[in-house]
């Protein structure tokens, strides 16, 4: 094993000295990655962490930086000073927040008997059994408060005894709790439902929890979807984002202000959905973010207070690129991280008055100094139903249009999250291209970005014109004289995993060859073991035993890939994690079983300790060498 790891990071070396050589899983893999942990109180600094994948420790190293606005010379730090900007101190100086697991409930077997304390068993009598990659044991997230200087011991537990969580399970973090403007108050998100009403619901709501009085009120109670993302105007307005249908996860995002007791919705009349936002300094109007156009791009919309007059959104940028957070607003200047498909995250400025970037850091500079970069394009295909649908097209370095490329259909995940200029360290176009594919990545069916519409016309119609969007991209790409119609795949992970799935069933020896990871292949299954039953509820239309139900019938019938699966007659590689909860075990290992009954060629890449994501350096490596080695055996 040694022997292997030693040669892995010659390999990694090899490739940073040499000039332009092609992208490889390795040199993904040497890439450092940034995330900000937040800005001193001068706002002079922005602080920041590198997370450095340790190939043979199988983990992460960390170091931590503080850079000034301008960009120079950024500056390493302690991890402990690190820590004392993502603290969350009240107005006052006198308390921090923080949150921590607190147990609640008997779930455990060595709980519930004392005297058996190396039983490993759970007890379970209703849902909310297990979430993402974890079984519910009868701890929950509770926020703190302290002294400041105080250890947590000393905290006070502002949800005491009750069976819920803040922040939320199972991405919710430390934006899930807040001061109020002069430190009365601790505003934080929780869905205050237990069991099968958990599991089916998104209503999670926004709660005023008062330090002098102990009282807690619901200040959201009147909406029935997700109320996320508190944040406070430096003038005392509480801004949050809404979405109103309950159990619909991808619901347009609107932006609310709670002003002087009456709620505003700022983006109702916009036909779009936020993902972040932070107020501006003044508090007239807010910056956001949000998909439009296959990219992830700024936004403001002004606040008109009293005036009552219609909000106006307006788009600050546009671009070949994603803004993925917005950091802070300075002299006239947005300081946020972006991304493109060949670069990871990285500080830019941008200045609002001549509408342009500066990049601040460039942790990664010397790595795509040295590799080629694929060309991405831009391109717009006629569906099926006659709408106009964009399509990246991601070219392999050093592109030569006289050539034939084999092409790798791109079959996006979510099913409703935007197919924009992310950079994914396994789904990664770069290094697709890098290895001589040309990638289609069309913006099919049910992605943000286009309209309201067009992001809802997915649910309750899985297998139906999202299904025609993809056939659509690839007929259209196909007749480009560069790429060779003979060998095109269809990849992709969860509901792309689904995707490939239902497509190997009537595709009518389009694809020479399939990769599916962590797919949906039997929507009853799917239905009886996932957690988060409102996804399903709402996507499949409701219950399988609902057979008066036309659209929950057609899910499990017509649009259920295991339906169709005799028509299977092509090569198809299936990966699985086994702590993936979201879409379970028995998803990829039934389609696996069906395939090698079939006398399909078939290959499983079962990954015992991943979720629905691969997140372990060598099990990542792993992923990326047998995808790759499946491509060039089948394709």
């Amino acid at each position: 094993m040694k022997k292997i790891l030693i040669f892995l990071s010659l390999m990694i070396s090899g490739n940073l000295v040499m000039s332009q050589e092609k992208m490889t899983p390795e040199t993904l893999w040497s890439l450092k990655r940034l995330s900000v942990i937040g800005v001193d109180q001068a706002q002079n600094y922005i602080y920041y962490k590198l997370s450095i994948p340790n190939i043979e420790n199988d983990n992460f190293d960390s170091e931590y930086y503080k850079i000034p606005l301008d960009g120079k010379n950024p500056i390493r730090i302690s991890e402990n000073r690190a820590e004392l900007i993502g603290k969350k101190i009240s107005p006052d100086g006198k308390y921090e927040l923080f949150h921590q697991p607190v147990a609640i409930e008997k779930i455990k077997a060595k709980d519930k008997y004392e005297e058996l304390p190396k039983a490993n068993a759970y007890v379970y009598t209703d849902l909310d059994i297990r979430h993402w990659d974890t079984w519910s044991d009868g701890s929950f997230n509770h926020v703190f408060y302290k002294v400041k200087g105080y250890s947590d011991a000393n905290g006070i537990d502002i949800m005491a005894e009750e069976p819920y969580h803040s922040p939320q399970k199972p991405f919710g973090g430390a934006e899930d709790y807040i001061w109020g403007p002069e430190g009365k108050y601790i505003y934080y998100v929780s869905k205050k439902l237990k069991g099968k009403s958990y599991a089916q619901s998104t209503n999670t709501a926004i709660y005023r929890y008062s330090i002098e009085t102990k009282e807690t009120v619901n200040i959201t109670q009147d909406n029935k979807g997700y109320d996320t993302q508190p944040q406070f105007s430096k003038n005392g307005d509480l801004a949050y984002l809404q979405m109103k249908k309950d159990g619909y996860e991808a619901d347009k995002n609107d932006l609310i202000i709670l002003s002087n007791g009456v709620k505003q919705n700022l983006t109702a009349q916009w036909d779009g959905t936020v993902a972040s936002y932070k107020w501006a300094n003044d508090g007239k109007r807010i910056y956001f973010t949000a998909p439009i156009g296959g990219t992830i791009q700024l936004f403001e919309v002004d606040f008109p207070g009293k005036k009552r007059k219609m909000p106006v959104v307006t788009q600050l940028t546009s671009g070949i690129f994603d803004i993925k957070s917005i950091i802070l607003e300075k002299d006239n200047k947005l300081y946020v991280t972006r991304t493109d498909m060949n670069h990871a995250a990285e500080i830019f400025a941008f200045d609002l008055k001549k509408e342009s970037f500066e990049q601040l850091t460039h942790i990664n500079d010397e790595v795509y100094a040295q590799i080629a970069m694929p060309e991405i394009q831009k391109r717009y295909v006629t569906a099926s139903d006659g709408k106009k649908m964009l399509v990246w097209v991601i070219l392999p370095p050093n592109f030569d249009e006289n050539k034939k490329y084999p092409a790798l259909l791109y079959a996006q995940g979510g099913p409703q999250s935007p197919l924009s200029q992310f950079y994914s360290f396994r789904w990664n176009f770069q290094l697709m291209a890098s290895q001589g594919y040309v990638v289609i990545a069309p913006n099919r069916r049910g992605m943000p970005g286009h309209g309201v519409k067009w992001n809802e016309d997915i649910s309750k119609d899985w297998g139906g014109q999202v299904i025609n969007d993809y056939i659509s991209a690839t007929d259209a790409l196909a007749k480009e004289p560069y790429i060779d119609e003979e060998r095109i795949a269809a990849v992709g992970a969860s509901f792309g995993g689904y995707s490939v799935f239902y497509l190997a069933g009537m595709h009518e020896n389009k694809y020479k060859t399939f990769i599916a990871h962590d797919g949906v292949f039997d929507t009853r299954s799917m239905y009886g073991t996932t957690e988060e039953l409102f996804f399903v509820n709402h996507d499949f239309g409701g219950a399988y035993w609902e057979t008066e139900n036309k659209d929950a019938q057609r899910a499990y019938h017509d649009f259920n890939p295991i339906t169709h699966v005799k028509n299977w007659n092509t090569p198809i590689f299936i990966i699985q994690g086994g702590k993936d909860y979201r879409v379970p075990i028995e998803q990829g290992l039934s389609a696996y079983q069906a395939a090698q009954l079939l006398g399909v060629k078939s290959k499983l890449l079962y990954l015992p300790e991943e979720n629905h994501w691969v997140l372990n350096p060598q099990n990542a490596l792993v992923w990326q060498h047998e995808f790759f080695n499946w491509l060039k055996e089948t394709l």
